[in-house]
């Protein structure tokens, strides 16, 4: 069987990121060669939240599905594309009655490829444990799928930790959001999933979490309300590659963070 490979974007924040990802998508897809490509992207849209109109520019950008979190019911006129499409997920532990589903499956050249969202539950509002949520998902895509990714947007590395070992050696991949910082910490766990705590921004390194840094800075001096704009200065694009074993765990992982080419 060829080789396959998964590419994820972490978090892409604002025009600067969307920018960075589509221009520096094509030389990233030809250095690396993936089979599926990933990204979150719950702040494309103005640095927070997403709309139809910047998914579809990440998905004619080569993305193939876009997970998100906290931020994705920011804008109301998205709620209609998040139901009708499966292109795009929204956290799994979410109630069900909200706008959109929180797991996919995509074929894609004879693959089916699952993508599953998790939202934390430490210092973040979810309706379900994302414990409880996942094991359910993970058994139904046993027949469903044959390659299980799971993206879980969480405030803590403990939460996003104690999911990869939990998960370990029955999906693909764990790979952590939402902090917009890359850890170290990404590799392989020992029954063949992949895990990082933070796939870490793709936006401007320029400015604080993808946020103008003076404004960030003015808030923590003067505690005082600051409008927040993105940042446009240094973007970059973080992520990871995973190579893919013929039973659907991971062979191998490698973490991308590199500037965004010039368009």
């Amino acid at each position: 069987m060829p080789q396959r490979r998964v590419m994820f974007i972490g978090d892409v924040v604002g025009e600067p990121g969307r920018t960075a990802l589509t221009a520096t998508l094509p030389s990233l897809v030809d250095r690396y060669e993936p089979t599926f490509v990933i990204c979150n992207g719950e702040n494309v849209a103005g640095g927070l939240g997403i709309t139809k109109r910047t998914a579809e520019k990440l998905l004619d950008a080569g993305v193939d599905v876009i997970t998100t979190g906290n931020h994705v019911y920011r804008h109301r006129d998205v709620y209609p594309f998040l139901d009708a499409t499966d292109r795009v997920v929204r956290p799994a532990n979410y109630l069900d009655s909200n706008p959109g589903r929180g797991h996919t499956v995509v074929e894609k050249d004879g693959v089916r490829w699952g993508v599953i969202n998790l939202s934390g539950n430490v210092f973040m509002h979810a309706a379900y444990s994302a414990f409880h949520i996942v094991d359910r998902l993970v058994s139904k895509l046993q027949d469903e799928a044959d390659v299980v990714v799971v993206d879980i947007h969480a405030e803590t590395t403990s939460e996003k930790i104690a999911m990869g070992w939990h998960l370990d050696g029955r999906v693909l991949a764990v790979l952590g959001t939402h902090t917009h910082v890359p850890t170290a910490d990404g590799r392989v766990l020992p029954q063949g999933t992949a895990y990082i705590s933070d796939a870490g921004m793709t936006g401007a390194r320029g400015g604080v979490i993808g946020v103008k840094r003076e404004q960030i800075i003015e808030r923590f001096i003067t505690q005082m309300p600051v409008k927040f704009e993105t940042a446009e200065e240094d973007p970059w694009i973080m992520g990871c590659v995973i190579d893919v074993r013929d039973d659907g765990l991971a062979a191998g992982f490698e973490q991308i963070m590199v500037p965004s080419e010039k368009t």
